[in-house]
């Protein structure tokens, strides 16, 4: 899958100095945030953005019953506009998502190597991102998001073929005008992070498993041999089922609870990764 793992560990002030949101949120750092749990993202509201803590894998506002739907992590930039999951949000409901950087998994002889993709004198990005908000019978609402991919620029591409759309922080206003930017335009926003701009070191498997959180996650190690297999990630599915695709194991699917409180299959590659 892609963007499966990401962390924020910049301070609440370093966050809130580039998204430029009026609300004063502290929160901690988090070295390995996975789907279903709470993250992160700045919204337009008049005139002011706003911070708000959501779900990570988006419901859309027309489901019926979130506990038969795939869970969507991920949106793919090229045609979020025209699939039925996500061309609401593009219109409506983007936002930024902040973080430090992500992880990303890369096949070789001796098994699956992780890496952590950040910029290369630390720092915040923020991903492009689309919400919505799910409403169950009885009155309850939660928000939810997707992470917007991209192809992979050269230095991810040998890692896999697929980023998270990365926004310039000048393209920041641009992309959560919904009422000014129309949603082909603020397409044309979306594109691979520079060469430059980020950079990949290899790390421990222990980010596989969520209840690790620690620093010592993104603590560079001896790099294991050369890819035999090409980039991981190889893609099953689409962007409606499960945004990018996810790597199938052939081991049973997990239950998960969601944020709506009932219980649903997903891919266990979306939880404990290789």
């Amino acid at each position: 899958m892609m963007c499966g793992r990401f962390a924020l560990t910049a301070t609440p002030e370093d966050v809130r100095a580039l998204l430029g949101y009026l609300d004063r949120p502290n929160f901690p750092p988090r070295y390995n945030i996975a789907p279903t749990q709470p993250i992160a993202t700045v919204r337009q509201a008049g005139a002011e953005r706003r911070f708000h803590l959501v779900r990570w894998g988006l419901v859309p506002s027309w489901v019926k019953d979130p506990a038969s739907f795939t869970l969507l992590i991920n949106a793919r930039a090229e045609t979020a506009a025209q699939k039925p999951s996500f061309r609401t949000a593009m219109r409506h409901h983007r936002c930024l998502i902040p973080a430090s950087g992500f992880y990303e998994w890369r096949r070789t002889p001796e098994g699956k190597q992780a890496y952590w993709i950040a910029p290369p004198d630390g720092g915040v990005i923020a991903f492009a991102g689309l919400w919505d908000t799910w409403s169950d019978p009885d009155g309850g609402e939660i928000d939810t998001a997707a992470i917007l991919t991209v192809p992979a620029n050269r230095t991810i591409g040998r890692i896999h073929h697929r980023m998270p759309a990365v926004l310039d922080p000048e393209d920041h206003a641009a992309w959560l005008s919904t009422g000014d930017v129309m949603a082909r335009d603020a397409q044309a926003l979306l594109k691979p992070a520079g060469e430059d701009d980020l950079v990949a070191v290899p790390v421990s498997d222990r980010v596989n498993k969520v209840a690790n959180d620690d620093a010592g996650l993104q603590t560079c190690i001896e790099e294991r041999a050369g890819d035999v297999h090409g980039p991981g990630g190889d893609e099953t599915g689409g962007e409606d089922t499960g945004g990018e695709g996810t790597v199938g194991s052939g081991a049973p699917a997990k239950t998960r609870k969601t944020g709506t409180g009932r219980a649903r299959q997903t891919d266990p590659d979306q939880f404990d990764l290789f």
